[in-house]
C-alpha cells in the first residue's frame, strides 16, 4: 500500500511539473522547434515576430527585421523595452562572413556631477525619477544598423508598428498584467502617465485580451520615420525631452542627445568544448557567461546529470567567480581599463576554477596585471542573423514621460556606483554598467546559434546556461530553453553593492528536491523566486540541411516563426 502510494505521490509531482505528455524529447519542453528554410524571426510577441517576418517575406533582410520588430515591441511590450531605452546587437553577415557588434547605450548628463549626488547625502542613484535617466541610445542603434546592412526604407520598416499603435491590439496575459501593474502605480507619482497610457483608451489601463492604443507613439514613430535619427536626438522630439526633463529636476539635455553616438565594436569570444561562443566587451556584463564557460570547461561534465548537485554546485561556485570580477573590472572602457583579454585567458580560468571544492565558498575578486528586458532574433535566406536586445531597465523605466511623445525614458544610470574610485563609478559622459547582453554562437567559423536571455542580472547565468544545455547535455534549442532554470544572487555588484556571504541559489520547480537537499548537504542557501529566470528566444543554422530552427520559451508571450 505504502509502495503504491509512494508512485501515485512522485506520478503527481511529475505532472505538476511537466504538465504535459510528449510522445518524444525531453519531457519538460513545451513544444517542437519551429523550422524553416527562408528565414525565421523569434520575439518576445507574438505580433512582432508577425511584423518581422512579413517584412522577410516583402523582400527585407534580417537586419530590416529586426528594427520593425524592435519598433513593435516598444509599443506591445512598454515593460521591458522602447526608445526611451538602450541596445546592443551582434550581426552575423552572410557576405564578409563576420560578426558585428554594436553597442548603442547612451550616456550620463554632462551637467550631472558626482558632487550632485554627494551633496544630496545619496549613496546610490535612485531607481525612478529623473536622476537616473541617461541619454536613450536605442533609435541611434535602429539607424546605425540600417545605414550599415539595412535594405529597406525606414519608413517602411515603422509603418506595421504605427498602424498598430493607432488601430491598437489586444495586450497578452504577461505584457498586460505588468503594464497594468506599473501604469496604475506610475500614476501616483509621476507627471503624463495617465495622459500616454489610459486617455487614448478610455480613461483606463486595458488588461489581457483588450485593445491598447498609443497614437502618441505612432506620432513619434512617423516623425522618426520622416526625418531620421535627428528627428529624435537633434529636432523637436529632443527639445520636448530636455525640456520635460530640466522642468521636473532632471540634467539630460537637448546637448547630451545630440552629441550622443553609438559604437560598433568587435564581440569577444571564448571556446567552449569547439563551440565559439561570442558576447560584447563591457560596459555590458556579456564577458561574464564567457568567463563562467571558460571556468566550467575545467571539469568534466561527461558523468554529470543536468540539474543534478554537482551541477548546480560548480555552476554556482563559476558564477560567484566571475561575478567578482564583473563587480570590480567592468565598466565603460572609455573611462576604465577593463581587462578583457586577461580575464577571458584560458590560464586565468585555470587558476580560478581551481578554488572551486566541494562546498560553497566565498571569494574575493582575481588579481589582474595592468545589470526588464527584451531580446529578440532574426535570420534571412541570405544567411544573415541578428541577435538585438533592448530595455529601459526595471520593467518600464524611469516613471519620465515626456509629454505627447508616448514612451517613457530609461533609468539605466541607476546602475553606476557613487563610491568614488571605482572602475564603474559616476561620471558625466559616461556610460553606465550594462546588464542587457546578445549573445552568438559559431561552429568552425560558421554561424551555429543567435540567441539571449533577459532578465538583468540573471543574463549570463542564462546564456551559461543554455550554452551548457546545448553542448553538455545534448537538448535541442527548444530543450535548451525550456529546461528547468536557477538564478544565484548575492554576489558583489558593479554599483558598489557587496557580497551576502554565499548567497542564494533560487530555483526553479523543475528542479528536484534530491539536488535541493544535496545543494544544502554542500553549504548552499536554497530558496525561490516568481518570474526571475528571464525570457529566451533562439534560432539555430542547421548547416547540413539548410534550415533554420527556431525557438520561443513559455516563460514569455513570445512567439518563434518562418517561412
Amino acid at each position: 500500500m505504502k509502495k503504491k502510494l509512494l508512485t501515485l505521490c512522485t506520478l503527481f509531482l511529475s505532472i505538476i511539473v511537466f504538465a504535459q505528455d510528449r510522445t518524444s524529447g525531453e519531457l519538460f519542453a513545451t513544444r517542437s522547434e519551429v523550422l524553416a528554410q527562408n528565414g525565421m524571426v523569434a520575439t518576445s510577441h507574438p505580433l512582432a515576430t508577425q511584423i518581422g517576418l512579413d517584412i522577410l517575406k516583402q523582400g527585407g533582410n534580417a537586419i530590416d527585421a529586426a528594427i520593425a520588430a524592435n519598433a513593435a515591441l516598444g509599443l506591445m511590450e512598454p515593460t521591458g523595452c522602447g526608445i526611451g531605452g538602450d541596445l546592443f546587437a551582434i550581426v552575423w553577415d552572410a557576405k564578409t562572413k563576420k560578426l558585428y557588434g554594436l553597442n548603442a547605450s547612451g550616456r550620463s548628463p554632462k551637467s550631472l556631477t558626482l558632487e550632485y549626488f554627494q551633496q544630496q547625502g545619496l549613496k546610490e542613484i535612485p531607481s525612478y525619477g529623473p536622476l537616473p535617466v541617461s541619454v536613450p541610445g536605442a533609435v541611434d542603434g535602429w539607424f546605425e544598423l540600417h545605414q550599415k546592412f539595412g535594405s529597406m526604407k525606414m519608413a517602411t520598416l515603422l509603418a506595421p508598428a504605427i498602424e498598430y499603435a493607432e488601430k491598437g491590439f489586444p495586450l497578452t496575459q504577461v505584457i498586460g498584467s505588468g503594464m497594468q501593474g506599473s501604469v496604475n502605480n506610475m500614476e501616483k507619482r509621476f507627471p503624463n502617465i495617465k495622459e500616454t497610457y489610459k486617455d487614448s483608451n478610455g480613461g483606463e489601463m486595458p488588461g489581457e485580451g483588450e485593445i491598447f492604443k498609443n497614437p502618441m507613439l505612432a506620432n513619434t514613430y512617423r516623425k522618426i520615420a520622416k526625418g531620421g535619427r535627428d528627428a529624435f536626438y537633434k529636432g523637436e522630439i529632443a527639445g520636448t525631452i530636455s525640456d520635460f526633463m530640466k522642468a521636473n529636476g532632471g540634467f539630460l539635455s537637448k546637448e547630451d542627445l545630440a552629441a550622443h553616438k553609438s559604437e560598433w565594436v568587435e564581440p569577444v569570444s571564448i571556446n567552449y568544448r569547439g563551440y565559439d561562443v561570442w558576447e560584447l566587451p563591457p560596459n555590458g556584463q556579456g564577458i561574464a557567461a564567457l568567463q563562467m564557460l571558460q571556468i566550467l570547461d575545467e571539469f568534466d561534465f561527461s558523468d554529470i546529470e543536468f540539474g543534478s548537485t554537482e551541477h548546480l554546485h560548480l555552476f554556482t561556485e563559476a558564477k560567484k567567480l566571475a561575478f567578482q570580477d564583473r563587480a570590480k573590472y567592468y565598466a565603460d572602457m572609455d573611462f576604465a581599463n577593463v581587462p578583457v583579454s586577461e580575464l577571458l585567458a584560458e590560464s586565468y580560468a585555470k587558476q580560478r576554477s581551481e578554488l572551486i571544492g566541494s562546498r560553497a565558498a566565498i571569494y574575493d575578486a582575481g588579481k589582474i596585471s595592468a545589470g526588464e528586458t527584451i531580446y529578440m532574433t532574426t535570420a534571412d535566406k541570405h544567411g544573415n542573423m541578428v541577435s538585438l536586445i533592448q530595455s529601459n531597465f526595471r520593467g518600464m523605466g524611469s516613471g519620465m514621460v515626456p509629454p505627447g511623445l508616448g514612451f517613457m525614458l530609461q533609468d539605466r544610470g541607476e546602475l553606476f556606483s557613487l563610491t568614488p574610485g571605482q572602475a564603474n563609478t559616476y561620471a558625466p559622459g559616461k556610460r553606465p554598467f550594462h546588464t542587457i547582453i546578445p549573445a552568438f554562437i559559431t561552429k568552425d567559423g560558421e554561424p551555429f546559434v543567435s540567441f539571449g536571455v533577459m532578465g538583468g542580472d540573471f543574463q549570463p547565468q542564462g546564456h551559461t546556461q543554455i550554452v551548457m544545455n546545448l553542448v553538455d547535455f545534448g537538448m535541442n534549442l527548444q530543450e535548451a530553453g525550456d529546461a528547468p532554470r536557477w538564478d544565484h544572487t548575492g554576489s558583489p555588484t558593479p554599483t558598489g553593492q557587496p557580497a551576502e556571504k554565499t548567497g542564494m541559489i533560487r530555483v526553479e520547480s523543475g528542479i528536484s528536491y534530491e539536488t535541493i537537499r544535496g545543494l544544502m548537504s554542500k553549504g548552499h542557501e536554497v530558496g525561490f523566486e516568481r518570474g526571475a529566470y528571464g525570457g529566451y528566444q533562439a534560432i539555430m543554422w542547421d548547416k547540413e540541411n539548410k534550415v533554420y530552427r527556431g525557438a520561443s520559451e513559455s516563460r514569455k508571450d513570445g512567439q518563434a516563426a518562418g517561412y
